[in-house]
């Protein structure tokens, strides 16, 4: 009597785990994407709004940004705000075709001043969402 219910229990987890292979799959494959159109057209639409973020460990990612003047925000909807958590953290960017090197950290104190970020950087976000529900803000200072 509980062999069809771990037979179930089997094929829901197998199939579970195929979803979360070809999303983790998808993603890789269209960071990749990304990287080299950022990489090739520099001056492209998508420059204008997507940078390319490289960490210390050399991983990069394609994030939208914000900047004024010698400051850049990126709003972190993944779990990788947090090696930016202790602030003064070296990264690489890569903005329409010019390299620039800074240090980032994490806001995690001050929702006002989050709050305001995100109304330039994300300005069609719902403003009926919770806070809560929003990403972490990542402020860059640029080496001048």
């Amino acid at each position: 009597m509980k062999r069809p219910y771990y037979l179930l229990t089997v094929i829901v987890g197998a199939v579970i785990a195929l979803l979360l292979s070809a999303f983790t799959y998808y993603g890789a494959a269209e960071n990749a994407r990304v990287v080299a159109e950022l990489r090739n057209n520099p001056q492209g639409m998508r420059a204008e709004i997507v940078m390319l973020l490289t960490f210390q460990s050399g991983r990069e990612l394609p994030v939208n940004y914000l900047r004024e003047g010698n400051q850049v925000f990126v709003g972190a909807d993944g779990r990788w705000w947090r090696e930016f958590r202790t602030g003064n953290v070296p990264v690489t960017l890569l903005i329409q075709g010019q390299e620039y090197s800074g240090r980032a950290r994490t806001v995690m104190d001050n929702a006002e001043y989050t709050r305001d970020v995100f109304q330039r950087l994300r300005p069609n976000v719902p403003k009926w969402l919770p806070d809560w529900l929003d990403a972490y803000l990542i402020v860059i200072d640029l080496d001048v």
